[in-house]
Formats: C-alpha cells, sequence, structure tokens
C-alpha cells in the first residue's frame, strides 16, 4: 500500500506511516501509482488562426499546415438544409470556413447559424470542383481553390496510405 511500510505479522498488525519518496507525488496527486507529473509540459501545436498567420507570411510549410488544418476545428456557416454554403459569386464557388467563431460572427453576423467540423472532414466532404476561404474578413484570409483542394486530397492520402 502506498505511504505505508508493511512489517510481518499480517496485514494491519505494525503498520507504520513512511512518507512519500522524494520524487512522488503526494497521495491524491496526479496520475496513477508510479506516474510523475512531467517536468516540462509539452507544447501545444499552434492553433489554426496561428497556422494561418505563419502559413500565408511564409514561416510555414504547405505540409505542416495541412497537418494542423486536418486536426482542427472550423466553422462553417449553414443555411436550413444540413451542408456547407458556397459563395458562387467568385470565379469558381468557394465555400466560407472560419478559424474561430469570431470570426464567424464577424463575417455572418452574432445570430448566425454554424456547425463545426475537423479540417480532415472538410477535405473528405467537400464537393468536388469547389474550393474553400478561410477567415473571408481576416487579415490573413486565406483561398483554396478546386485545384488546391485536390491537392489536399492527395496529400491526405498518401500520408495515409503511403
Amino acid at each position: 500500500m502506498y505511504g505505508y511500510e508493511r512489517t510481518p505479522g499480517g496485514a494491519g498488525a505494525g503498520q507504520q506511516y513512511a512518507p512519500p519518496q522524494q520524487g512522488m507525488p503526494p497521495q491524491g496527486g496526479m496520475g496513477g501509482y508510479g506516474q510523475q507529473a512531467p517536468l516540462y509540459p509539452e507544447p501545444s501545436p499552434p492553433s489554426l488562426a496561428d497556422a494561418v498567420r505563419a502559413f500565408t507570411t511564409g514561416s510555414m510549410s504547405a505540409e505542416d499546415f495541412q497537418q494542423i488544418f486536418a486536426s482542427s476545428k472550423v466553422y462553417c456557416p449553414r443555411g436550413d438544409n444540413p451542408g456547407f454554403l458556397a459563395l458562387h459569386n467568385t470565379q469558381q464557388p468557394v465555400i466560407p470556413m472560419f478559424t474561430t467563431l469570431k470570426e464567424l460572427r464577424r463575417y455572418a453576423g452574432k445570430e448566425s447559424k454554424y456547425f463545426v467540423i475537423t479540417g480532415a472532414e472538410v477535405i473528405d466532404l467537400l464537393p468536388t470542383g469547389y474550393g474553400f476561404v478561410l477567415d473571408m474578413e481576416g487579415e490573413h484570409r486565406m483561398v483554396f481553390d478546386a485545384k488546391a483542394v485536390e491537392q489536399m486530397v492527395d496529400f491526405a492520402m498518401r500520408r495515409m496510405y503511403g
């Protein structure tokens, strides 16, 4: 038992309190038996908004951006019917998407309807021939045309299936 030394004579007989060993968390501390809190916590990956800024300024590679995008939440405005809302007043149809709820609200208003999916789901569900725009009203707007989306799909398939 943690915190007690056993002495001969059976359970309960002659048990004495032993202070926790140095380096061991106090009872009720973090984790299970024998686990220690890490000295240096793992760095968290950059947010999607940070990745957009880094990618648009050239300080992040396309592969690194796509890995962050795939696992990040993306906020999409929606109408009354299920699915993406598309803009057709552009050269190619694009779907507006946002890195944060704040960015979506800036574009669509406070009371707008939306849904949240991951970037990987965006790549999987986006209709053929459509692109998307990240943070249309933001300082670092990014446009991915249909060809760029196809390249993202190819990259995801290579990562997944080799």
